[in-house]
């Protein structure tokens, strides 16, 4: 009889087997899976490895890639739009042989020191353009020419570190070079998120196929860009243009996973051609970073004054050796379209050689010939802009298919080609192949194409990523596969017959320096969190007025509703705060829509949604600080279904689980206390303006419940007190209590105690503004008795509340313009 395991495996195999019968291609002749045969052991074994963990569903295999996915945190976001996507994830992989793939990664890796050689000519002694191998145009023409960038000798000597090359397989298993990606590569972060999830769908494929692994690429790329470095011990940084770009949550998860700081243009400064980090402690060295800002906007004084995205001074630093900028501004000039039809030329020339991997045959048409036959074979042509950018006619820079074009759009081509047929190149008509992709009727072939990825090691050799991402296309039409609405990604698998050592990007015990320092922590990132725990607080605050509002008491002995006065102190409390706009009455209905527009109001109200909105905000810029599942909380739609009550009550429980994940998933480093600083902050103002509002002389047991509902301490009260609510105790468990976590005494402290662990500017021993203003409100809070806390004290703790954030802000979080000397800043 047969074990539940072997059973188990049976079942996957027959599945499997089936899965392979009944695919269909398009063109099977150009299908890699019918190349590699229905009963290939590989496609065999990765379905059975699918089967295994989906069964038969193959609806359900793609539901499980896409969660894996989304629990990684991967997402893009299209140009324009103001949402992310999740990441499109196929759970079937992109499967190469390896010595199919040895042969790809030499093409790279010869290709990357080409386009090296070719830019450093550019932008130094011209030779090729005055030896007419490259026109004069491609250079004086090109907007990614970038003449700053002129005789300057990047640190290290290489203009590029980091390359991306799109590749597609042609009909015959010939592989060549669709575009090259050089100016702020996109999609190193995909593939390791790829396979990171793939990984927990099919992880019994590593040992199967014997997987080449990803860490050791990026090991290397982050060693090599030390190694060109003048410090021996480097702080690197990831560059990003902030959470708009399409590929921010990408950036932050590179950041993450290679121990880069993320950083924008604000949070760094030049001084005296060096690069500075603005952190909580002073001004901290940044001796590298890895760009993804259009590169004409990284340096506003040396190209587009009008950036805002960019560091002034940035190229100076460059220039004088002490930053080191992967790629160099100015290598995008290559990623024009018309240097392709050069490149073959350039090879032989410059190397001896031929390209191993050759591009997509390419006319430019600013010579007379090759725009004579372009024009005349126009309707089996791809018409693309010469240096990637819009033109009069392809005003948004894509491709177009010349059959394609409708009547008014050919005729206004041929004009405008007749004009200035040196905006356009000519490029052949490309037949993708195809791969296994789920779709509503089964396994499918879908076109697709290959991004792969080579970077520098420290000795300025090449490593080639061993895989990257495939793009899919969702329709079976083979001249196209475009990422976008309806598109797919898919994981790359290099398998082979040696078994592969299991590489990380941990550094061995005995290499390793121990730091309980967890580095530094950026002034933007700081105030950040604060804002995350003032706004998380904010919403909870008004989530507790809005179900008090509404009836909520855990107290079983009420049983009526709260008396006018106390409904009307409760609808004062939230239009203070801003929530909504008041009641026309204190009517049951006037004072449920009331309660909805406190939950949803949009149009300048500081409603929940807004606030809500605010905190969500801050989440998107702090992937790289924030642990999956507190994005995931933060990202999740605002509760729709039900009535304002059940609302309030479900987001409330969200924002209870995001208080439990802070308090014990994120390190007590410097990162948390900001964070839980700003809870403390927006806690005890939130817990004077309910005493305000509801522990006065003339409270009412209403009032008094009301206020023990608000601060969440009716049991802490009723385990305390057994003969009833009063007004000096409540005051005292509420305001003074220092064991009370929900008390004002007990958010005083936490914040002195932070304040006197944060990095101070100066050895004098002495108390900055801040610290002194936490411990004088301490003492304040610690000598007042509960009988004698009224109004006026309360106003005196509030204004001191105020003061304290306020200095706060100014000590450790970015102000503008501010002085980069100023006195005590610390350099270093």
């Amino acid at each position: 009889m047969a074990s539940a395991a072997e059973t188990s495996l049976f079942d996957a195999a027959t599945i499997a087997a089936r899965w392979m019968a009944d695919y269909r291609a398009a063109t099977p002749a150009t299908d890699v899976l019918y190349a590699a045969g229905l009963d290939d052991p590989a496609w065999t074994a990765a379905l059975e490895e699918l089967a295994g963990r989906s069964g038969d569903d193959l609806g359900h295999a793609r539901e499980r890639a896409q969660r894996h996915a989304e629990d990684i945190g991967t997402g893009f976001r299209i140009a324009g739009e103001g949402e992310e996507r999740p990441w499109p994830l196929s759970p079937v992989p992109l499967l190469i042989a390896k010595g199919e793939w040895d042969g790809i990664a030499a093409g790279v890796a010869q290709r990357a020191e080409l386009l090296e050689a070719v830019i450093a000519d550019c932008y130094g002694e011209q030779r090729l353009v005055s030896g007419g191998y490259i026109p004069a145009a491609l250079l004086t023409g090109s907007p990614f020419f970038l003449r700053p960038m002129m005789a300057l000798t990047p640190p290290g000597g290489f203009h590029l570190n980091f390359v991306a090359v799109d590749l597609c397989r042609g009909p015959t298993g010939e592989w060549r070079v669709l575009a090259d990606q050089l100016r702020a590569p996109v999609g190193a972060g995909y593939a390791l998120e790829n396979r990171l999830a793939m990984a927990r769908m099919v992880g019994g494929l590593q040992s199967r196929l014997n997987i080449e692994r990803h860490a050791p690429f990026f090991a290397a790329f982050r060693e090599g860009l030390a190694a060109r470095c003048r410090r021996s011990d480097p702080r690197i940084g990831l560059l990003t243009p902030g959470k708009f770009n399409p590929s921010y949550a990408e950036q932050a998860h590179l950041a993450r996973y290679l121990g880069l700081l993320l950083v924008e243009g604000g949070d760094l400064a030049v001084l005296e051609d060096r690069v500075y980090l603005r952190t909580i402690a002073g001004l901290k060295r940044v001796d590298a970073l890895w760009h993804r800002v259009d590169p004409r906007m990284v340096d506003p004084l040396a190209f587009d004054s009008h950036s805002q995205i960019g560091v002034a001074g940035l190229i100076d630093a460059m220039a004088a050796g002490e930053v080191v900028i992967a790629n160099s501004p100015g290598a995008g000039l290559l990623e024009a379209p018309a240097f392709a039809a050069f490149l073959p030329r350039l090879c032989t020339r410059l190397t001896g050689e031929q390209l191993r991997l050759a591009s997509v045959s390419t006319w430019w048409c600013g010579q007379p010939r090759e725009a004579a036959e372009v024009a005349a074979d126009l309707d089996n042509m791809l018409i693309a802009p010469a240096f990637g950018v819009g033109t009069n006619v392809l005003g948004d820079g894509a491709a177009v298919l010349g059959s394609n074009m409708p009547p008014d759009q050919r005729a206004a081509l041929v004009a405008d080609f007749a004009r200035r047929p040196q905006d356009y190149v000519g490029r052949e008509v490309v037949r993708l192949s195809t791969m296994p992709v789920i779709t509503e009727s089964g396994l499918a072939g879908r076109p697709f194409t290959l991004r792969v990825f080579a970077a520098r090691g420290p000795q300025g050799e090449w490593h080639v990523l061993p895989g990257g991402f495939a793009k899919i296309g969702e329709h079976p039409d083979e001249r196209a596969a475009v990422m976008g609405e309806g598109s797919w990604s898919a994981d790359v698998v290099i398998y082979g017959p040696q078994s592969v050592a299991p590489v990380t990007l941990l550094a061995s015990d005995d290499t390793t320096q121990l730091r309980r320092n967890p580095g530094t922590l950026p002034s933007r990132v700081a105030d950040n969190l604060f804002w995350l725990g003032r706004y998380l607080e904010r919403g909870e605050a008004l989530l507790g007025l809005v179900r008090s509002l509404l009836g909520h008491s855990i107290s079983a002995d009420t049983g009526a509703a709260l008396s006018a006065e106390t409904v009307q102190r409760l609808v004062d409390t939230l239009g203070q705060a801003g929530a909504a706009a008041l009641p026309a009455s204190l009517k049951r209905g006037d004072l449920t829509r009331f309660a909805a527009a406190a939950m949803d109001g949009t149009d300048g109200w500081n409603s929940v949604r807004t606030v809500n909105r605010q905190a969500r905000g801050i989440g998107a810029v702090s992937r790289d600080r924030l642990s999956a599942d507190m994005i995931k909380l933060l990202d999740a739609p605002f509760p729709s279904k039900g009535g304002a009550l059940d609302r309030a009550g479900t987001l409330q429980r969200r924002y209870y689980a995001l208080a439990g994940l802070g308090a014990e998933h994120l390190g007590r480093t410097d990162a948390w206390r900001f964070h839980d600083l700003g809870r403390r902050v927006e806690r005890a103002m939130a817990a004077i303006r309910a005493i305000r509002g509801f522990g006065h002389v003339q409270a009412t047991s209403d009032d008094l419940s009301t206020l023990l509902d608000l601060a969440d301490s009716q049991i802490s009260y009723r385990q305390r007190y057994l003969t009833g609510i009063a007004r000096v105790p409540v005051l005292d468990l509420v305001a003074l209590d220092p064991g009370n976590p929900r008390a004002i005494a007990f958010q005083v402290a936490a914040i002195a105690d932070h304040l006197a662990k944060l990095p101070v500017l100066s050895d004098d021993g002495l108390a900055e503004d801040q610290q002194a203003q936490a411990a004088a409100l301490a003492a304040i809070i610690a000598t007042t008795q509960a009988a004698s806390l009224d109004e006026l004290k309360l106003a005196d703790i509030a204004n001191r509340l105020s003061s304290l954030s306020d200095a706060i802000a100014r000590r450790y979080f970015l102000q503008g313009a501010e002085p980069l000397r100023a006195a005590g800043l610390v350099l270093a």
